[in-house]
């Protein structure tokens, strides 16, 4: 995780209004600018409303790229084609 580009090494990190947040959500990244935090605990639909989603669109990717009648990928295919990978946000 990163808070405005620096890499976070603690979970206690204090954020505020105008941060740029930087996190893996399942197999994507995911930028985020806070615009104000909440006072309390509510439901989705007043979060969505605190922060402003700046990642890029989601590409249409078909559900099993790796499948072209060749069978099941091995395991040295399967490293290589996952995208998420702990180094992209190093």
């Amino acid at each position: 995780m990163r808070v405005n580009g620096n890499k976070v090494s603690k979970p206690a990190t204090p954020i505020g209004a105008g941060d740029v947040l930087t996190f893996p959500q399942a197999k994507q990244i995911r930028i985020v600018r806070l615009i104000a935090l909440a006072k309390r605990r509510g439901p989705a639909s007043e979060a969505q409303a605190l922060y402003d989603d700046m990642s890029p669109p989601k590409e249409d990717v078909p559900q099993n790229p790796a499948f072209e009648g060749k069978g099941r990928p091995t395991k040295k295919e399967r490293r290589q084609a996952d995208p998420f990978r702990r180094s992209m946000l190093d």
